[in-house]
């Protein structure tokens, strides 16, 4: 298969793995900062077959896991408060749990809440249901904020009254500059994400070698993709080099997908957000702008704060920094599992807990 099999070869990994041992002299700590590449490191092992001079640091790459522990309890409770409303959100945020209870749970007791695969699937809803609030909770960084800017694009265009959407999207390059701002892990370089750098372009990351010293790299998913990543940064720390390269250039590109900025410029603004572990970061979030608030679920609801606690005993936001792996945390695959998950990092299908007990390596 064109673009898989030829990133899944065996003999050419191990050609890879080899050349990173061979030029690797230096300690350094490297963050991913895309879920998927956790998943994928984790699935191939990736981390195990480096040399011990590389440390591999998870970062926040998972945009159900990052949503703040307020933001999880507000939109259970307005789930809750009304039942006359129709819900609608991704698979992952069903699971979640908050201080007091799940949209799960909710919709056990008869709330109508809903699954959608993409967020245009929220119109059908809205059409097929005029006598009722149709309420989309946005969670995502930039790759799914284009087709939620097309919905609401789309809405006003139809003259849909009943559907609104509360965006709790977050951006990633504002979480970069925070986690090397704060200072409370060592970060040499990063990997970068592909997907999310097909929207934006790779130039967003000229901030890290500019203010920071610090090399990234975009990489794709597949093993061969993230060892060539990974060879590429370390060729670029071990030659004391700065600079932001692209090894998905299959998809990426410097300038990123224009059409898909000019959507997001259309229907959002920048804005402060809380982050799950991290806190408050200026211009991190995404809200909708004055032009399309009628479609804003906040300002038309007025949906409260939600309270700020994470749940007992769970480790997610020092997982979400990398200051701890989830095997560190004393609750992973005991009390937590993707069974019966405490926090959100063994919920989603992107969480750092829930790559480390899916591939763990059992003796």
């Amino acid at each position: 298969m064109k673009y898989i099999d030829e990133f899944r070869r065996k003999k050419e990994a191990q050609g890879i793995l080899k050349t990173i041992h061979k030029i690797s002299r230096k300690r350094v700590n490297i963050m991913e900062i895309c879920g998927t590449h956790t998943h994928s490191i984790s699935r191939y092992g990736i981390r195990e077959g480096l040399p011990e001079s590389i440390k591999l640091i998870s970062g926040p790459g998972c945009p159900v896991c990052v949503t703040s522990a307020a933001d999880i309890n507000r939109i259970i409770e307005f789930s809750k408060s009304r039942k006359d409303a129709i819900i609608a959100t991704f698979g992952d945020m069903m699971r979640v749990p908050g201080t007091n209870s799940s949209l799960q749970e909710e919709r056990a007791r008869g709330g109508d809440i809903r699954v959608v695969y993409s967020p245009l699937g929220t119109l059908d809803i809205a059409r097929a249901n005029p006598d009722k609030e149709v309420v989309f909770y946005a969670v995502g960084f930039e790759t799914t904020v284009p087709t939620v800017a097309s919905t609401i694009l789309t809405a006003k265009e139809e003259g849909l009254k009943n559907l609104s959407v509360l965006s709790l999207h977050k951006l990633t390059p504002p979480a970069m500059r925070a986690l090397l701002d704060s200072g409370e892990v060592e970060i040499n370089g990063f990997i970068c994400p592909g997907h999310v750098t097909a929207i934006i372009g790779a130039g967003a990351y000229e901030f890290l070698a500019t203010d920071y010293k610090s090399p990234c790299v975009v990489a794709g998913f597949e093993p061969i993709d993230a060892l060539m990543g990974l060879y590429m940064l370390v060729k670029q720390l071990e030659e004391d080099r700065c600079e932001i390269e692209i090894e998905y250039n299959r998809v990426v590109t410097w300038d990123g997908n224009k059409k898909a900025q000019t959507v997001i410029d259309e229907v959002f603004e920048p804005s402060d957000s809380l982050w799950r572990g991290i806190g408050n970061i200026p211009k991190s979030g995404l809200q909708i702008n004055e032009k399309y608030a009628f479609f804003d679920a906040e300002k038309r609801f007025s949906i409260p704060k939600g309270e700020d606690a994470e749940p007992k005993g769970c480790r997610c936001g020092l997982v979400l920094k990398g200051i701890m792996t989830p095997d560190q945390c004393p609750l992973f695959a005991t009390a937590c599992t993707p069974e019966s998950p405490v926090g959100p990092c063994m919920v989603s299908s992107e969480g750092t807990c829930a790559a480390f007990f899916k591939y763990r390596r059992v003796a």
